[in-house]
């Protein structure tokens, strides 16, 4: 089944001054969000600063935004972890809160082989009767799911169905679609500035940063492409190519909570390690957001 067709934001977790998280502007953005058109939401992603949560909030977290999202569009939890045990206790949770789909990230620092990563996988989504979607990214996992592993994993477990794939190597994903069924398996790209790209080779759509501050903008992008206009997509694509590099001028998600912080959202600060933006960054993202005509 294909959880979504179109953009999924990858929401941020927004903080109090304090580091508590603000439940009433996670509310608030996912009711923006949901206005403006996108087709999903990812809730305690990397985007969302789940590495700093405790797993209490994490789970707390999954359980308020299924509550507010109310069923209006897909859920997907972020609930990839390292220990194999986590991640089907966190994913069984998640489906108990009314999830949609699971994010599994591959297993990071003892990365695992490929045999590991599949059963890890495996393992995990036997465990629960929603949808996974496998989370592809090796600049932060320190490990590569290849493509014949994915292939096999889609062939073996009826609900692993989509890969959000953020390797940035398009020949990997030229190799995923050629290995698995485009009926049964989905392929989102992980990257905003390589949507069309990997749409040009069976993709689906965009798990998004960018969609947080031009959420029809990538919208559009993916449906035009769906829809035979590639001219269209390809314009847009070029054209907030660099707003979306600006959104990763610094580690994610410090470029995109700023941008929203400057745009008058008040999302509050980030967890550290996370810190403050370098004053050039910010001046940087400023210019970007007012050559986007969002300021």
């Amino acid at each position: 089944m294909r959880i979504f067709e179109g953009v999924a934001t990858a929401l941020i977790t927004p903080f109090h001054e304090d580091l508590s998280v603000n439940y009433e502007k996670l509310a608030e953005l996912i009711d923006k969000q949901i206005e403006d058109g996108v087709d999903a939401l990812v809730i305690c992603g990397t985007t969302g600063e789940a590495a700093t949560l405790t797993e209490e909030e994490h789970m707390e977290v999954i359980r308020s935004a299924a509550k507010m999202i109310n069923g209006r569009i897909p859920m997907i939890a972020g609930t990839g972890s390292n220990s194999t045990a986590t991640a089907i206790k966190m994913s069984k949770e998640a489906e108990e809160a009314g999830a949609d789909a699971v994010l599994l990230v591959s297993p990071y620092y003892n990365k695992g082989t490929q045999q590991g990563i599949y059963e890890h996988f495996a393992d995990t989504a036997n465990a629960i009767n929603i949808p996974v979607v496998l989370y592809n990214i090796q600049g932060r996992t320190g490990v590569n799911i290849e493509p014949a592993t994915i292939a096999r994993l889609a062939k073996d477990v009826p609900n692993i169905v989509a890969v959000k794939e953020a390797s940035g190597n398009i020949s990997q994903v030229a190799k995923i679609r050629k290995m698995t069924d485009p009926e049964t398996f989905s392929i989102y790209s992980g990257n905003d500035d390589q949507v069309v790209p990997l749409m040009s080779l069976g993709g689906s759509g965009v798990i998004s940063v960018a969609s947080h501050v031009i959420p029809g903008v990538m919208h559009k992008m993916v449906m035009d492409y769906l829809a035979g206009d590639v001219k269209s997509a390809c314009e847009l694509q070029i054209r907030y190519l660099n707003l979306m590099n600006a959104l990763f001028c610094e580690v994610n998600p410090i470029p995109v909570k700023e941008a929203l912080n400057i745009l008058g959202c008040e999302v509050g600060p980030f967890r550290k390690p996370l810190t403050p933006m370098s004053p050039e960054h910010r001046e940087l993202v400023i210019r970007e957001l007012k050559a986007a005509g969002l300021m």
